[in-house]
């Protein structure tokens, strides 16, 4: 059954804290990043080694298998897109649609342990990306599709909310 798409506008995170996950902005920046991914890898890989990481908890929620395809691949997009705002002036992003993305990757029915070893490896790779970034770079800026602005650090902390709280969703 699909998911109901989740059209919510999140960037209210940057000025506020998550009250479901207990994210707060004001403590992430760009270099606090690859610790904070790199310490959440191993608690990836034991979701993934569940016995019923496949079971979606109702109709409108994904399985714990379909939100770690969706962090492996937000880790990919999120290192192509840091990386067009310390190469571009002004970068643009294309649009994503989250939905149609793990349609066409087949998040339900993937291999766990596949899934485990790309998500460390995608993971590993933008806190790489973000360990490279000096402190010059935290005002280049990017814009998504839909008009959203960000600066490195906005975008660091937009990216890293995405992660911590589909992790806190698989927690909980």
């Amino acid at each position: 059954m699909p998911i109901i798409p989740d059209e919510k506008d999140w960037t209210w995170v940057l000025s506020q804290p998550c009250p479901e996950c207990g994210f707060d902005p004001a403590t992430v920046t760009p270099s606090t990043v690859p610790g904070t991914v790199l310490n959440m890898l191993p608690r990836w890989r034991a979701v993934l080694r569940r016995e019923d990481v496949a079971t979606r908890p109702n109709d409108h929620t994904w399985s714990n298998l379909e939100y770690a395809c969706h962090v492996r691949d937000v880790f990919s997009l999120f290192d192509q897109r840091l990386n067009l705002m310390l190469t571009e002036d002004d970068a643009r992003f294309a649009n994503w649609d989250q939905d149609q993305a793990a349609i066409d990757g087949e998040y339900g029915s993937a291999d766990p342990r596949t899934v485990a070893d790309e998500l460390e490896a995608e993971g590993k790779e933008i806190a790489e990306s973000f360990a490279r970034v000096t402190e010059d770079d935290w005002q280049r800026t990017g814009t998504r599709s839909n008009g959203s602005s960000f600066t490195v650090l906005t975008f660091s902390q937009y990216f890293l909310h995405d992660v911590v709280h589909h992790l806190h969703d698989v927690d909980g």
